[in-house]
């Protein structure tokens, strides 16, 4: 989005807070205001709409998932890859190979141990927001003047001017701030812990400290790392399909950079990659499940786990072989479903569901349907 320029930097800080803020708070009234919350989104969905719109939201909701599985298994091999050659000196291993170790290792680690894995990864949030902060300080000698202009917004890749600009950075800020599967679970826990009564304000409450500080952290490290670059080296890293902390420590002439940027951004993406595989194995037993019992069938679980990982693994290793555009992924797929579910499936729900009238008539729904919608025009923008 650095490519942009100083233009898409500013309206990604002015939207990103908003757009995180309302489009999660509206998730979580929809899902608290139900009496199926504990079965998650799609039980909340089931008693809305019922079981048709459940299995179709159940397809949509494993795309949006699955393409952020796939985004992130080409992320993995390009930030191993980058690593073996820059910072260890060794030559390029074949993709095919690296692809492949990488995507067994990852499943094999949750096969081995999910809850241990998934408690490693709550206790690894801490010490992650740490790093970004260290990185984001470490940069600050690396400042340059060179982003500090609008010119460059004419050479923004998704289009030229204001608009072309806000259609290029709406499916990254969705993409980049969503955490919609973390909701249920979140908003479970607080009717347990505080009574129906309370669960809205004490979710507001929480939800606002939280995004504050994730937004605050988040756009402090992503001024710092565009500051230190140039657009040339922002569109340089584009067109290497690298993470910006592979890129950083690849130019920077900072040791404590070359080292920590990569490791940082492998754990990272090692993180996302599991989360997300755990949510749309979730999802794709479900769908597997159901659609046995429809044919009178009961597949056994060994059976359904054979048939899930050999997808993952055959899915995942073709598309980190073919190495697609990150970026692309991000504008043609996983932006335009992440805004279905996180944006316009929420103000839908608001509009025609009897128990959550009292949500209507806000602008903020009027902020967060506009949002989804240029979200999902971007993506069809993004295919000619």
């Amino acid at each position: 989005a650095g490519s942009g320029g100083l233009l898409s930097l500013l309206l990604i800080t002015l939207l990103a807070y908003p757009v995180m803020y309302y489009s999660h708070r509206a998730l979580a009234k929809m899902i608290y205001t139900s009496n199926s919350a504990d079965e998650g989104i799609t039980g909340t969905i089931r008693e809305y709409f019922g079981n048709k719109a459940s299995i179709i939201f159940n397809i949509v909701y494993f795309g949006s998932i699955y393409t952020i599985v796939l985004m992130y298994s080409v992320a993995l091999t390009n930030t191993a890859s980058s690593f073996i050659v820059h910072q260890l000196h060794m030559p390029e291993p074949p993709r095919a190979i690296l692809s492949l170790v990488l995507v067994l290792g990852l499943i094999a680690i949750l096969n081995f141990g999910q809850d241990i894995t998934v408690k490693i990864m709550s206790m690894l949030v801490y010490p992650f927001i740490a790093s970004l902060l260290f990185i984001a300080i470490s940069l600050i000698p690396q400042w340059n003047t060179s982003m500090l202009s609008f010119s460059s917004v004419s050479t923004a890749s998704t289009g030229t001017g204001y608009f072309g600009t806000i259609l290029m950075i709406l499916p990254i800020i969705v993409f980049s701030f969503n955490h919609s599967p973390m909701i249920s679970s979140f908003v479970v826990k607080q009717k347990a812990t505080y009574g129906i009564e309370a669960t809205d304000a004490k979710c507001a409450q929480i939800q606002k400290v939280c995004y504050i500080m994730t937004f605050v952290v988040v756009m402090f490290f992503v001024w710092s790392s565009t500051l230190s670059l140039t657009p040339e080296d922002l569109k340089m890293a584009k067109e290497q399909n690298l993470s910006i902390l592979s890129y950083l420590a690849n130019e920077l002439n900072s040791p404590v950079i070359t080292i920590a940027a990569p490791i940082i951004a492998f754990v990272a993406i090692t993180k996302s990659f599991l989360g997300h595989y755990i949510g749309a194995f979730e999802v794709m037993r479900d769908v597997i499940m159901k659609f046995g019992k429809t044919r009178g069938k009961v597949i056994e679980e060994k059976t359904i786990k054979t048939m899930i990982l050999t997808f993952v693994v055959l899915t995942c290793w073709y598309v980190a072989y073919a190495n697609p555009s990150i970026l692309g992924i991000i504008d043609a797929l996983s932006g335009p479903l992440v805004a279905a579910i996180l944006c316009l499936l929420p103000m839908y729900a608001i509009r025609k569901v009897p128990v959550l009238a009292k949500y209507r008539g806000k602008m903020s729904n009027v902020f967060v349907i506009v949002v989804g919608i240029l979200t999902v025009l971007a993506s069809i923008k993004s295919l000619f």
